[in-house]
């Protein structure tokens, strides 16, 4: 009867705490406000290759003939 009893307290507790957090949206609060700046300082900070810098290659890809036999 202790086992049952112990594992009903616990199914409780965790109800409990899953209400908790869909009611106060701690996972979304969670994410908007330690994990999104923790990304954006790390992905702002990359090297990146300045895409306008790349020089522009009219002929580097073949010709691409169609319908031939």
């Amino acid at each position: 009867m202790k086992k049952i009893a112990k594992l009903l307290g616990i199914g409780v507790g965790a109800y409990a705490a899953l209400f908790a957090v869909f009611f106060f949206d701690l996972d979304g609060k969670f994410l908007f406000h330690v994990f999104e700046p923790f990304v954006k300082n790390h992905y702002d900070n990359m090297p990146r290759r300045d895409m306008t810098k790349m020089p522009y290659d009219m002929n580097k890809y073949p010709d691409y003939k169609y319908d031939e036999v």
